[in-house]
């Protein structure tokens, strides 16, 4: 099939790309050093590739994502790195830990009491050192830690997010205030214990030299905003679109909210501006003047959003689709 048969709008993944993606980042940070995060992509598939290039560990953000990767053979050690009280969820990734290896976040007592009732048996201690999100006050890790071992589960050691960091661009203000906040993970870990301290994002991920396990996912596919920063990685993602109709000075294309995360701004389009976005629709201004029926590649800003809000992947290289991935770990 080529790219200008798929139906529209559709997610389109240059393998080639993808592929120098993977490659980079496993030579940076080869095997448990990274932790890949799924909910980037939430395409068991794609993670199978990430799999093959020997990162056998994977971060989850939702109980469908441990589910899901459990279900295909992913089970290697799954974190899920999100807080959880749902007790049905909690039980549903407990039947399958003597299939799966399953590490859950608590950051305090009521967490912790979720996941001992549930039958977990792992948890992370999640530590607050920066990004007001989840997470435990660090002075209160240690805490935290003796409450799960008294109801008898694992603390395999903790992870902190400094997701406010991410789109520093600034590179020493960045390394300081990473090893800023690398010093409250530690300090907290010196607390807690375990063999894990985990942490980071694509972001970040080149500057953490002293925590045992990145957490990077955007990585893989890439979106405009982190293509603003001075990585290696390649933007892999497109969403191809169709032209509807034209005017003298702008056309129109049918990818709108409906199918792009735009939480972290616009979408772009080569050789065009875009003016704005509408539920179905991309207003924008091109270069060369566009005719109904033009296919156009739209660039999304943020990549995890924009992969939840479909089902399918088109992969391909050059113009060719090659493959077609389910992307199955959506929902909770």
């Amino acid at each position: 099939m080529h790219i200008d048969e798929l139906p529209t709008p559709a997610v389109v993944i240059d393998l080639d790309l993808l592929e120098v993606n993977l490659a980079t980042m496993s030579a940076a940070l080869p095997g448990s050093r990274l932790r890949p995060h799924v909910k980037a992509h939430k395409c068991t598939a794609l993670a199978r590739r990430q799999y093959d290039h020997g990162h056998h560990g994977f971060t989850c953000a939702t109980p469908r994502e441990v589910l899901g990767m459990a279900k295909l053979g992913l089970g290697d050690d799954l974190l899920l790195a999100n807080e959880v009280v749902d007790p049905h969820r909690l039980r549903a990734m407990a039947e399958v830990q003597d299939e799966a290896r399953i590490t859950i976040a608590v950051d305090s007592e009521e967490t912790v009491d979720a996941a001992a009732k549930a039958g977990l048996r792992e948890v992370l201690v999640d530590v607050d050192i920066g990004l007001p999100r989840c997470g435990c006050r660090p002075g209160d890790a240690g805490r935290i830690a003796d409450l799960a071992r008294s109801r008898r589960l694992e603390v395999r050691g903790v992870m902190g997010y400094e997701g406010h960091l991410m789109m520093v661009d600034d590179p020493e203000r960045k390394r300081d205030e990473v090893n800023s906040a690398v010093d409250i993970l530690l300090r907290a870990h010196a607390d807690v214990g375990g063999d894990v301290i985990s942490s980071g994002g694509t972001g970040t991920y080149h500057l953490h030299d002293r925590v045992t396990e990145v957490q990077a996912g955007s990585y893989a596919l890439m979106d405009t905003a982190y293509s603003t920063l001075a990585t290696p990685f390649r933007q892999a993602l497109t969403i191809v679109g169709t032209v509807i109709s034209v005017a003298p000075q702008w056309a129109v294309c049918d990818v709108g909210l409906k199918s792009l995360g735009m939480d972290h701004g616009d979408p772009r389009i080569e050789g065009a501006t875009v003016w704005f976005c509408s539920d179905e629709h991309t207003t924008f201004a091109a270069d060369e003047a566009a005719k109904v029926g033009d296919r156009v590649r739209v660039l999304p800003a943020h990549v995890d959003p924009t992969m939840a809000m479909h089902d399918t992947a088109w992969v391909v290289r050059t113009d060719s689709v090659v493959d077609r991935w389910e992307i199955d770990l959506r929902g909770w």
